[in-house]
C-alpha cells in the first residue's frame, strides 16, 4: 500500500541560518565556561574542524573534519599541496567560510610541515594554522 499524499511535501518550507552562539572554549585553561559568537565562534570551529580526523568518530557526519592519517609517510613533495586541498576542502564545507588562501609551508622541522592560511568567513578572515606530521 502507497500512502496518498497528503500534500505534506509540496508546502513551502523556509530555511533559517542557525545562529554561531556556542560554548567558549577556553584552551589555555582547558575549560569550558560562558559563550562565544561571530567571529571568536569560527575561530573555535576552524580549530575543532582541522584538529578531529574525519570518519574516525560515530558522533560527527562524515562531511565533518579534516583526513590526514594517510599523509603520514608520504613525500613532503605530496604533503604540502594534499595539505592545501584538504584544509580548503574541511573548511569550505562549513557555510560560514566562504575562502581559504594564503598558504604558507614551513618545513624547518625535519618531518613536520607546518601550515598556516587565512581562512575568510563571513563574519572577517581568521589566521588559522596546523601542524602535521609526514
Amino acid at each position: 500500500m502507497i500512502p496518498a499524499n497528503t500534500g505534506f511535501l509540496e508546502r513551502d518550507f523556509e530555511l533559517t541560518e542557525q545562529p554561531t552562539r556556542t560554548y567558549k572554549m577556553n584552551l589555555d585553561n582547558n575549560l569550558i565556561r560562558g559563550y562565544t559568537d561571530n567571529l571568536e565562534a569560527m575561530k573555535q570551529a576552524i580549530y575543532k574542524i582541522l584538529l578531529t580526523e574525519r570518519y574516525q568518530y560515530i558522533m560527527y557526519s562524515w562531511n565533518y573534519g579534516i583526513e590526514l592519517i594517510d599523509l603520514y609517510g608520504e613525500p613532503v613533495s605530496y604533503v604540502c599541496p594534499e595539505l592545501e586541498r584538504r584544509i580548503t576542502e574541511a573548511l569550505t564545507w562549513d557555510k560560514r567560510i566562504q575562502s581559504v588562501d594564503n598558504f604558507e609551508f614551513d618545513l624547518s622541522v625535519k618531518g613536520v610541515v607546518h601550515v598556516s592560511f587565512i581562512a575568510h568567513t563571513i563574519f572577517g578572515d581568521v589566521q588559522a594554522e596546523r601542524e602535521v606530521n609526514y
